[in-house]
């Protein structure tokens, strides 16, 4: 839950890099918070058929929105690519396939966007975010 966490208290932060643990912890976390809204959006009536979402699971996904493409960016800066690269995501199918894979290789050297992420003591459950 740190992972998410740390992520939502970079909401605006492009800069940097993000290791794959804390872009995948936050993809998880926030894939259940959204099927569970869902859900209670279903469950509550408040879930629209025809455009395939509901109030809740909407207005979380517009909160997390942001912070989804910030953490992006700074996933692609550990693998030594330019944010820019999220704009393949336009193109379809093959896009979506190219950052996937991008997004999964491993953290490079120090390079223009910070220092090796993994080269820092890593966040575990029992630590707290304020150092």
């Amino acid at each position: 839950m740190n992972w998410y966490l740390k992520v939502l208290k970079q909401y605006f932060d492009f800069t940097g890099r993000a290791r794959r643990k804390e872009y995948w912890m936050f993809a998880l976390i926030s894939a259940i918070i959204s099927v569970v809204l869902t859900l209670v959006d279903m469950g509550t009536g408040m879930y629209n058929d025809i455009y395939g979402t509901g109030l809740l699971s909407t207005v979380y996904s517009l909160a997390v929105l942001i912070p989804s493409i910030a953490v992006s960016v700074r996933r692609l800066h550990d693998t030594d690519h330019s944010g820019w690269w999220l704009f393949l995501l336009l193109i379809p199918l093959l896009g979506a396939l190219i950052i996937l894979v991008v997004m999964c290789f491993n953290s490079k050297d120090d390079n223009e966007y910070g220092p090796n992420p993994k080269a820092q003591p890593t966040l575990t459950d029992n630590d707290n975010l304020t150092a």
